[in-house]
């Protein structure tokens, strides 16, 4: 793998920059390997690189039907976070949170990777108080989380003009997230990609999962693509939105439903606010990026859909909410917007196991899974290269759910 320096950088800026090599290979798909992880998203492609590199697994092929991060990992918001309720969910994201600040050095790959703070603006007591225990439990596991007055959340976001006290909700106060950021979901991707493709891990674009395969002893044999049968011992599905359309087909059911869950992005303007904006009471969320957009997000459509484009009730109801805040941002254009779809299980927490079905193991349910890729990735790693779950992911088992043991995270964001 070359390595990327600023030294390289000039180096090859001496030849008109056509030296680099390529970043991953394009290998002929083989008739087997050790491992098929499906869907070349950010859990896929970190699973891949972690199998690779703390296990030594490298006959791995990771199949996409698309391109390599064309998915919801490119279709997102990229908040990073670990602001969570759970005494099993705050801890695997702290681990996500630190892996994220040392990805650029850990891949050599720039994730433009920022330190932005998220502040909670709270409008109602009762948030208040489902925040301020968020807070209690957070300081356990070393998640930063405290709690601000109006004065202050006004004075850390400026452009926060609206909610006064004769308002419908006037803002009473927020919390304040300090290890919260953003960064680039392409270099999240492709460094991923580029980094477990050194290691001898084949990524195959363009090259759809049909079916899943199982034998006559009723473990999973492999995949049926559009190039033909691909045998493997052990597959992955991290497919986010279609978990369920693959398992299917091998006649397992699962405790998933899949929603979409859109996002849109503003003309860029002068830098405006520098932190990552959540309101949960009102249902939206934003930050500014760094070439000036508005990246703004709300709530999931309520009905089960798989589309990946915004239904215009969903539109204005976020941006109504919005507007109710930041009444100043009614000037703003709107250039974009797009919409993921995700599948939720019962309580809003992932499945990351082996299933019903042995050497078939699935990573689904992310409410939000942009934030737990690194930590996603190892943990499942972890339990495909060894048959034990990793503690980061022990309860996160699709078992849960016969015996309702629910992990209850509704109310991360802006779930109502």
């Amino acid at each position: 793998m070359q390595k990327y320096s600023l030294l390289s950088l000039v180096r090859n800026g001496l030849t008109g920059h056509r030296n680099w090599t390529t970043a991953w290979r394009n290998p002929p798909l083989q008739d087997r390997y050790d491992v098929i992880i499906v869907g070349a998203g950010g859990h896929g492609l970190a699973t891949a690189y972690y199998l690779a590199k703390e296990h030594g697994i490298t006959n791995v092929a990771v199949l996409d039907r698309g391109w390599l991060g064309g998915g919801n990992v490119a279709r997102n918001t990229v908040t990073i976070r670990s602001n969570y309720m759970r005494d099993q969910s705050i801890p695997f994201y702290v681990k996500s949170v630190k892996l994220y600040e040392g990805l650029t050095k850990d891949l050599n790959f720039n994730m433009m990777h920022s330190k932005r703070t998220m502040i909670d603006v709270v409008c109602t007591y009762p948030k208040m108080r489902e925040l301020r225990r968020r807070q209690l439990t957070m300081d356990i596991y070393g998640s930063t989380y405290k709690q601000i007055t109006t004065k202050e959340v006004r004075r850390r976001i400026p452009a926060l003009t609206g909610g006064g006290p004769d308002a419908r909700l006037p803002v009473i106060g927020g919390m304040v997230h300090t290890d919260a950021g953003v960064n680039r979901h392409d270099a999240v991707a492709w460094g991923y990609a580029r980094a477990a493709d050194a290691r001898g891990v084949e990524m195959h674009q363009q090259t759809p999962v049909l079916s899943l395969n199982r034998g006559g002893d009723g473990r999973i044999a492999g995949v049926e693509t559009s190039k033909g049968t691909v045998k493997a011992d052990k597959v992955v599905i991290a497919v986010s939105g279609h978990t369920t359309t693959l398992t299917e087909t091998a006649g397992l059911k699962l405790p998933l439903r899949t929603m979409n869950l859109t996002a849109f992005v503003s003309e860029p303007v002068q830098p405006l606010v520098d932190v990552v904006v959540n309101c949960p009471d009102l249902g939206f969320y934003f930050s500014q990026s760094d070439k000036g957009e508005m990246v703004i997000g709300g709530a999931p459509d309520s009905g089960q859909s798989f589309r990946r484009d915004i239904k215009q009730h969903v539109f204005e109801d976020t941006v109504g909410a919005m507007l109710e805040l930041f009444p100043s941002f009614k000037k703003l254009k709107l250039m974009r917007q797009w919409g993921g779809h995700l599948d939720i299980t019962h309580d809003a927490s992932p499945i990351m196991d082996e299933t019903d079905i042995p050497g078939l193991f699935v990573t689904a349910g992310w409410w939000g899974g942009y934030k737990a890729i690194p930590a996603g990735g190892l943990a499942m790693a972890h339990h495909v290269a060894t048959g034990q779950s990793h503690p980061l992911m022990a309860d996160f088992t699709v078992k849960r759910f016969k015996h309702l043991d629910f992990i209850m995270e509704t109310g991360t964001t802006t779930a109502r």
